[in-house]
C-alpha cells in the first residue's frame, strides 16, 4: 500500500480518496479540501488528488460534465502551493497530511489516459472515492471500472440548469448509475436527480454544502480590514464590494459592472478569471473595478470587503456565499437555485430577481447604507448554525461507512 494513505490502525474506518477536477480554489475544490482536513483531524485516513493542473497551467480543453457550468465555473483562484501543480505523481503524490490543503495532480488533463491510469492506481489504496464535481464523475466511471473501489459522486450544481439538454441528461444518467451513491445539496435537487435520471430510491443522499468556520475568520476591526486591502492593492477608504467567481456568461459579471454605473461611490473587487474577462474589462464602469485575477486564497478579500455581490443566472448553494457569511460579510445575491438558504433577505443581506441591474443596485445601496456590521454578524450566526462543516461531517462519515460496507459485502 502506498504510504500516502495509511490504513486505520483499528481497521474500522474506510480510507477515503477525495478527487477534485483541478487545483483551483473553486467551490467544489474548497469543500473537498475542508472535508479532507476534517476527516484527517478525526483520525480517518483521507487523501486528496486533482485530475489536472489549474487551467492557467494546462491550456488543453476541459471536459464539460453534466452539471458543469463550463471551464472555470466557481473559480476564485489558483492553488498557490507548488505541490498542487506537480503533474503525474499518481497515488504516491496524493496529500494525506492533516491540515494540508494542496492537491497533487494526477495527470495533464481530466480524461487523459495517463490521468485515468494514475487515478486507477491511487484508488487501489482507497476504500471509497469521493468525486467532487461533475468533471470527476466521468473520470471515476471510466478509471474505477472493475477495480472494486466504489465511488460517491458529489453533485454541487443546480440539476434543472444542466439537465435542460437531452444529451447531458443521457450522458449524466449513464455515469451516475455507475456511482455507488450520489450526494446533492437539497431535497428538491434529490427529487430532480431521481426523476431525470431514474436513480433508484436511496441512491441519492442530501448533505448540505458547508465550510470550516476556522478557515474564514471575520476581519478584526477597521485596521484589519485596511491591512487586507493594502495586501491586495485595493483602496483603503472606499465602499468595497467583492465579486468572486468565473468570469463566464452564467455568472453575469456584466450585471455587477452595470451596478457600478448606478453607485458611483462604490468600488468592485473581482476575484477570478474566465473567457469574458477581456471583454468586460472594457465595460464603461470597469475603471472602478479591480480585476484581481485568480487569488491563492479568497479569505483576504472577504476581510477587505464591505459586502459580497453575486449576480449569477444559475447556482446551487454557492460556497462563496457561505464563506463570506462565515467571514461576517453581508451579501446581495440573485434569487436563483437555493441561494435563499444562505442569504436571508433583509436579515443577512438582500435577494433580487436575476437579470435586473437596477434592483441589484438599489439592494446593494441599502445594504451598504445600513448597519453592515449587524447584517454581517447575522450572516455569520446563520452560517455557523446551518453550514459549518463540523455539523455535517458525521453525515459524510456515515455515508462513506455505508458505501464501504455495501462494497465489501458485494465483493464476497
Amino acid at each position: 500500500m502506498p504510504d500516502h494513505l495509511s490504513a486505520d490502525p483499528a481497521g474500522n474506518r474506510p480510507r477515503v480518496l477525495h478527487l477534485i477536477s483541478d487545483s483551483r480554489r473553486g467551490g467544489a475544490q474548497n469543500f473537498a479540501r475542508d472535508l479532507h482536513r476534517e476527516l484527517n483531524r478525526r483520525g480517518q485516513p483521507s487523501a486528496l488528488c486533482a485530475l489536472s493542473p489549474h487551467p492557467a497551467v494546462h491550456s488543453g480543453p476541459a471536459e464539460a460534465g453534466p452539471d458543469s457550468a463550463g471551464p472555470g465555473a466557481e473559480s476564485a483562484g489558483a492553488d498557490s502551493d507548488s505541490d498542487s501543480e506537480s503533474v503525474g505523481r499518481g497515488a504516491a503524490g496524493c496529500s494525506a497530511v492533516s491540515g494540508l490543503r494542496s492537491a497533487a495532480v494526477l495527470g495533464p488533463g481530466r480524461l487523459h489516459p495517463s490521468t485515468l491510469r494514475a487515478l486507477r492506481s491511487a484508488a487501489r489504496s482507497a476504500d471509497v472515492v469521493l468525486a467532487h464535481g461533475s468533471d470527476t464523475l466521468a473520470a471515476c466511471a471510466l478509471a474505477l471500472a472493475g477495480t472494486g473501489t466504489p465511488f460517491v459522486y458529489v453533485s454541487v450544481g443546480h440539476p434543472r440548469y444542466w439537465t435542460a439538454n437531452r444529451l447531458r441528461r443521457v450522458r449524466g444518467g449513464a455515469l451516475m448509475h455507475r456511482a455507488a451513491a450520489v450526494t446533492t445539496l437539497t431535497d428538491e435537487a434529490r427529487d430532480v436527480l431521481e426523476a431525470q435520471f431514474r436513480l433508484p430510491e436511496g441512491k441519492v443522499h442530501v448533505i448540505p454544502n458547508s465550510r470550516a468556520a476556522e478557515s474564514y475568520p471575520p476581519a478584526d476591526g477597521r485596521d484589519d480590514r485596511r491591512a487586507a486591502r493594502h495586501a491586495l492593492g485595493l483602496p483603503a477608504d472606499v465602499l468595497l464590494v467583492a465579486w468572486i467567481g468565473a468570469i463566464a456568461p452564467e455568472k453575469r459579471l456584466d450585471l455587477a459592472l452595470d451596478v457600478l454605473d448606478r453607485l458611483p461611490d462604490v468600488r468592485l473587487a473581482v476575484a477570478g478569471d474566465g473567457p469574458l474577462r477581456e471583454t468586460l474589462a472594457r465595460h464603461p464602469a470597469a475603471a472602478r473595478a479591480h480585476f484581481l485575477g485568480p487569488l491563492p486564497d479568497p479569505v483576504p478579500l472577504y476581510r477587505a470587503a464591505d459586502a459580497l455581490l453575486l449576480t449569477s443566472d444559475s447556482e446551487g448553494v454557492p460556497g462563496a456565499l457561505i464563506e463570506a457569511a462565515l467571514a461576517g460579510v453581508p451579501a446581495v445575491a440573485t434569487d436563483v437555485g437555493w441561494v435563499r438558504e444562505v442569504v436571508r433577505d433583509g436579515a443577512t443581506g438582500a435577494l433580487v430577481a436575476p437579470g435586473d441591474p437596477l434592483a441589484l443596485a438599489e439592494a446593494l445601496g441599502k445594504v451598504l447604507a445600513v448597519n453592515r456590521a449587524g447584517l454581517g454578524a447575522a450572516a455569520r450566526a446563520h452560517a455557523l448554525e446551518h453550514f459549518e462543516l463540523g455539523a455535517v461531517v458525521d453525515a459524510w462519515q456515515q455515508l462513506v461507512a455505508e458505501v464501504w460496507t455495501a462494497g465489501a459485502e458485494g465483493a464476497r
